[in-house]
């Protein structure tokens, strides 16, 4: 496409196959992160610092860029606002990301008019007082919609992205799984999620579909579920990691499980929730069709290979 791209903290699982799909692309892409990364690709360079708004502005006094990513976590809308003024002024798309927790639990499957927590939930002050991610990204996108006075953006809600960095099942994350494997221990799941539709993604899936959504004019003020929607269940994760692996999973009753450390606004507000998604709106933006995605078990093959974490014999 002959563009040039910067993704901010985009040294991560996601920014990482976002690039590897915008240069396949013809792009070439401009990546701020803190971590130590070395380019492989002519059309890829790396900026080694935080994003604060003094760096971004520095970068964007120096380089224009046809389309922007923001993988910035921000922790209230508040804090948003500088960095989506000097943003929007400074591309042609303006990408941000929220995430598919925004979503309450009252539309099956989801699509992008699904009820907001934010909008649904009014019984629990607590929750709506500390609640620190989905809830300010629900505030972001309300601005953008109604107060930035902008229109070049585009909201991307990423259900869970699983990598060789962090493989999940329910609130499970990182390599608890894997090290529960190699030390034959039992790893503890809430019974009440076990049928529920896992909100989950292979991260190379997530990368492709946010990457295509790029340039597209049709995306502009408009909101997407980032997802191949493979839509399986809590039970059927853990079941294909019990065959790659080997790690044993015992269901248990929900209190038990947050006995254990693992519950949480995470639990009550997300995993315990049924997250089908239709995504017919992002494929139909993008082109992309389902055979064009890699299915839940591929992708953790594919993680687990980067890591050198061997499979069970018998699959292999």
């Amino acid at each position: 496409m002959n563009k040039k791209v910067l993704l901010i903290a985009g040294g991560g699982t996601l920014g990482t196959y976002t690039a590897k799909e915008l240069l396949r692309l013809g792009c070439s892409v401009d990546i701020v992160c803190p971590e130590e990364k070395v380019s492989d690709d002519q059309n890829l360079k790396f900026y080694r610092e935080y994003a604060t708004l003094d760096f971004l502005k520095r970068l964007l006094a120096k380089n224009r860029y046809d389309g922007i990513v923001d993988f910035l976590i921000y922790a209230s809308v508040e804090k948003y606002k500088p960095f989506h003024k000097l943003l929007s002024e400074n591309t042609d798309h303006l990408i941000f990301l929220s995430s598919y927790r925004v979503y309450a639990d009252e539309q099956h499957p989801i699509t992008e008019e699904a009820p907001l927590l934010v909008d649904v939930i009014k019984d629990d002050p607590e929750f709506l007082k500390t609640e620190n991610y989905a809830l300010p990204k629900a505030k972001c996108e309300k601005y953008l919609r109604e107060e930035s006075g902008t229109n070049n953006w585009t909201i991307v809600r990423p259900v869970i992205s699983y990598s060789d960095r962090r493989l999940d099942v329910v609130t499970i994350s990182g390599h608890e799984i894997l090290d529960a494997a190699v030390q034959g221990k039992t790893v503890i799941l809430p019974q009440a999620a076990r049928n529920l539709t896992a909100g989950l993604d292979w991260a190379g899936n997530t990368g492709r579909l946010i990457a295509d959504l790029l340039f597209k004019k049709e995306a502009l003020g408009q909101a997407y579920t980032v997802s191949s929607a493979p839509n399986l269940t809590w039970g059927e994760v853990a079941d294909i990691y019990t065959r790659l692996i080997g790690v044993k999973f015992r269901w248990t009753d929900t209190q038990e499980y947050v006995d254990t450390g693992h519950g949480g606004y995470i639990l009550t507000y997300d995993r315990l929730y049924d997250r089908a998604v239709d995504n017919s709106k992002i494929l139909k933006v993008t082109g992309l069709k389902k055979q064009d995605f890699a299915s839940i078990e591929d992708g953790i093959k594919i993680e687990l290979n980067k890591i050198g974490f061997k499979f069970r014999k018998e699959i292999q």
